[in-house]
């Protein structure tokens, strides 16, 4: 086995680092460090890469920014709006208004159009907005079943972010496999890649909309399993 193959020991590093749940960026930073070791780069070119790195990419923490901004919103009652629309839809169960916004989502990535994020949508729009639908129904009978459905409004983002945004030409994701592909010698164009795409799309809708739609029956049954039986008796 040739010296280069011995660089991909930072690999194992990450892997037996996650396995152990040790914290991400210090597993991160010990696997560069120790792949810059094997690679025999000086500690000095190491952080002038890492420094790189980070300016070239300091773009990405500007999400902190938003998160005063949802505080806010949140503190002048963006839960409590979101709450009493999906009341006013009477029509809207927590598994259609799941699968709705999972089909959004997936639409948003298709045309390039950010509205997701965990912090920013799903926490204070998304999840106070299917459990208020689920309470309409009855389906919430314990401290678990409102664990479920923040679960559940996690799957509907990352199901729509996931499959949507491969059918956007301009998306990492695309511009990423039309790169492998094409350094393997195989000729593709992000138009390809996002047409071929779509049939994933599509099914990942629909599986989506049946989990929802399996999840919402064990919440129904669960509720109906923790009514208090009334007797005659009882009544006297």
């Amino acid at each position: 086995m040739g010296p280069d193959w011995f660089v991909l020991i930072g690999v194992v590093v990450i892997v037996i680092g996650f396995l152990l749940k040790i914290d991400a960026i210090a597993v991160v930073i010990i696997a560069a460090m120790t792949t810059a070791l094997i690679a025999e780069v000086s500690f000095a070119d190491f952080l002038d890469g890492i420094g790189k790195a980070f300016v070239d990419n300091r773009s990405v923490s500007l999400f902190i920014l938003t998160l005063p901004m949802i505080a806010l919103s949140e503190r002048f009652g963006l839960k409590e709006q979101a709450v009493r629309l999906i009341k006013r839809l009477h029509s809207m169960t927590a598994p259609r208004f799941l699968t709705l916004y999972t089909v959004i989502r997936q639409f948003c990535g298709i045309f390039g159009i950010r509205i997701s994020g965990m912090v920013q949508f799903v926490r204070p729009i998304v999840h106070p907005m299917t459990s208020a639908a689920a309470n309409e129904q009855g389906l919430v009978s314990s401290d678990g079943d409102e664990e479920t459905l923040k679960a559940q409004s996690a799957v509907a983002e990352n199901t729509g972010n996931f499959f949507g945004q491969n059918g956007f030409v301009a998306a990492s994701g695309v511009l990423l496999i039309v790169g492998t592909l094409d350094s393997l010698g195989y000729s593709v164009s992000p138009e390809k890649i996002a047409a071929a795409s779509l049939p994933m799309i599509v099914i990942a809708a629909v599986v989506a909309a049946i989990n929802f739609q399996i999840v919402g029956r064990r919440l129904r049954r669960n509720s109906a399993n923790t009514k208090p039986v009334t007797t005659g008796a009882s009544d006297e």
